[in-house]
């Protein structure tokens, strides 16, 4: 082979996938999980991690069945990360130091009011010199508690992952809200494009479902309360929609350029094609309703790619399941395929698997470039009353056997933090 073989339109590094893993509250590694999500399958449930008398929503896709040392979001996180990356890297037929960059999408996590109050408890008493702050650091150095200290570093996450494979260079830990994961994937194309290195690990991991998060999420009107049953609870775009469903999960991606990839005779799963990244200062919670920002990130993702919008084949749906969103999402897709658009298949996982925020983008990912291997679109469950002011061929509630060589997957989240990704099965 040339070496413009191993080069795209712009002349730079093409980036193959070798390697994926991926935990959901469909069940841990890809095999089950594409079984459950093909099927139809459901992996919403009500929450049984913390109590949910009076609270509105009391369902979720939490993820349970992971052992950790210590019940905290960090364990949780690190865990859900740890388990795909040995699936990734397995996948990927690498052992030994993984000797390349760590790009890692994770939650910002805060220590959960249980290990506060617990702080409190052995603070000393309020006539100590100082605020609460300073009591609570007073505290901690009267008894150090090692846990908690980890629990409340934002880079513990990575720095642990790094330790554990190998990585090379300072580990990056990234969080832009829904988009985050999406965003770990791109970092990771972007420094083998630039000739930084021939590899990189792509994580997102979100294990951060807790009280505080459920009630937090609630005031914003932003979760579905359709709780019994609560496998329809999750309806993009359905007339019935009512918001979005909080879940647990994460994904890792091995990201290599695709002459090492065969010059190593590694398996190729699929080709990252383009990216797009584009943020909006609307609101802090909410996209901008006409869809520009998520318009731009579309036409900037094709374009990266190298190919407009007839090449694309198959879209993995933001698909949130929240009016808001779902309508300006359409929008988006709509300005930027016209016509075409009632026509393309499109699907959204979180009708099954929830919303799984910071590792949302990377679980879908894998998702998508399972679409193509297997020739099977996921369905999109519960789509039994459809909105008639968005007209989409959704793989409505069953899936469909159908070949597609090229995915564009969407994540779009909160503050305007959009991201899109354009994968294919071969290089052009």
């Amino acid at each position: 082979m040339t070496e413009a073989t191993y080069k795209d339109h712009l002349g730079r590094p093409i980036v193959a996938v070798t390697g994926m893993g991926i935990i959901t509250s469909l069940g841990q590694g890809l095999k089950d999980n594409w079984a459950a999500l093909t099927s139809g399958t459901s992996g919403i449930h009500g929450i049984t991690r913390f109590p949910t008398d009076g609270l509105s929503t009391r369902i979720a896709g939490t993820v349970d069945f992971i052992d950790i040392p210590v019940r905290n979001a960090v364990e949780r996180s690190y865990a859900f990360a740890r388990e795909t990356t040995i699936e990734a890297l397995t996948d990927a037929g690498i052992s030994g130091d993984f000797n390349g960059p760590l790009f890692l999408a994770a939650p910002p996590i805060e220590p959960e009011w249980s290990a506060r109050f617990d702080l409190a408890d052995r603070s000393p008493p309020s006539g100590h010199p100082g605020d609460a702050y300073e009591r609570f650091l007073a505290a901690m150095r009267q008894r150090t508690d090692a846990a908690f200290h980890e629990a409340a570093l934002f880079g513990a996450i990575s720095e642990r992952l790094a330790d554990r494979f190998g990585t090379r260079g300072l580990p990056v830990t990234l969080s832009t809200a829904c988009a985050s994961g999406a965003t770990a994937i791109q970092l990771g194309i972007e420094a083998i494009r630039q000739g930084r290195t021939d590899r990189a690990l792509a994580v997102a991991t979100d294990g951060s479902l807790s009280a505080e998060a459920l009630i937090r999420f609630s005031l914003l009107s932003a979760l579905s309360t359709q709780n019994d049953p609560p496998t329809k609870a999750s309806k993009p775009f359905s007339k019935d929609r009512d918001g979005f469903v909080i879940a647990e999960g994460a994904a890792t991606l091995v990201l290599e350029s695709l002459e090492a990839a065969v010059a190593r005779g590694a398996k190729v799963l699929g080709i990252m094609k383009g990216a797009g990244e584009k943020a909006d200062s609307f609101h802090r919670t909410r996209s901008s309703p006409d869809g520009g920002p998520a318009i731009a990130t579309i036409r900037a993702a094709l374009a990266d790619a190298g190919i407009d919008e007839s090449g694309i084949g198959y879209i993995n749906a933001h698909g949130t399941s929240t009016p808001e969103n779902d309508k300006m999402e359409y929008g988006s897709m709509l300005a930027v395929f016209g016509e075409r658009m009632a026509s393309i298949p499109l699907s959204s996982n979180k009708s099954m698997i929830g919303h799984t925020l910071t590792a949302a983008g990377a679980v879908e990912a894998v998702f998508s470039l399972q679409t193509m291997l297997t020739g099977t679109l996921p369905p999109t469950i519960n789509y039994n009353n459809p909105d008639p002011t968005i007209v989409l061929d959704v793989v409505p509630n069953k899936k469909r056997e159908q070949q597609v060589s090229a995915v564009l997957s969407n994540s779009f989240g909160f503050g305007g933090q959009n991201a899109s990704l354009v994968m294919a099965l071969e290089p052009a």
